[in-house]
C-alpha cells in the first residue's frame, strides 16, 4: 500500500512539474489579412489544352522511363481527360485523379497538403476530398484557375516532376 501511494505520489508530482505543458497557443488561431489561396476562377480548361498537358506530362515521365498515370480535371473537378501508360501501376490511375481532383477543388497544389500533415496539421487528414501526397498541380489561364493535373505511379516527387511538365505547357 505504502508502495502505490508513493507511486501515485512521485506520477502527481511529476505531472504538476514538468515543463512545456502549459497551454500553447494554436497557430491555426492567428487570422491572416487576406484571403490564402483566393485564386479566381476562369473558363474550364478545353480538351485540346487537358490533352496537351497529358502530352507533356507522359513526353517528360518517358524521358525517365517512369510509368505514370495522368489526369486533367476542370476548375470544378470534374474529370476532362486520363491515359495510363503502358505498364503504370493499376491503383495509380484513381489517385491521379484525386490529386487533380484536390488540387482544383481546393485551389492549390496538393503538396501543401503534404506539407502541412507532415508539419502536424493533422487536421487536414479530415477534409472530405484532401490527398496528402505531391503530384496535383493547378492549371492557370491569365491568373485564373482552369483546372488541374495529377500524376501518379512513381514517387511522390516524381510524379509533381510530370505534372509540372503538364502545366508548363499550357499555363499561360
Amino acid at each position: 500500500m505504502k508502495a502505490a501511494l508513493r507511486i501515485a505520489a512521485l506520477t502527481a508530482a511529476a505531472a504538476v512539474s514538468l515543463p512545456g505543458l502549459a497551454q500553447q497557443p494554436n497557430p491555426l488561431d492567428n487570422i491572416p489579412d487576406k484571403m490564402p489561396f483566393d485564386i479566381p476562377y476562369g473558363t474550364p480548361i478545353a480538351l485540346d489544352r487537358a490533352e496537351a498537358a497529358i502530352a507533356a506530362a507522359i513526353a517528360e515521365a518517358k524521358k525517365h522511363d517512369w510509368k505514370m498515370n495522368v489526369s486533367v480535371v476542370d476548375s470544378g473537378g470534374n474529370l476532362v481527360a486520363f491515359q495510363r501508360m503502358d505498364g503504370a501501376q493499376l491503383a495509380s490511375g484513381k489517385i491521379s485523379m484525386h490529386k487533380a481532383r484536390a488540387a482544383a477543388t481546393f485551389r492549390r497544389e496538393t503538396k501543401v497538403f503534404e506539407n502541412g500533415i507532415q508539419g502536424g496539421n493533422n487536421y487536414l487528414i479530415t477534409l472530405d476530398g484532401v490527398i496528402g501526397s505531391r503530384g496535383g498541380i493547378l492549371l492557370m489561364d491569365g491568373g485564373k484557375l482552369v483546372g488541374a493535373i495529377g500524376c501518379s505511379g512513381g514517387t511522390g516527387s516524381q510524379d509533381e516532376v510530370s505534372c509540372k511538365a503538364g502545366a508548363a505547357a499550357v499555363n499561360r
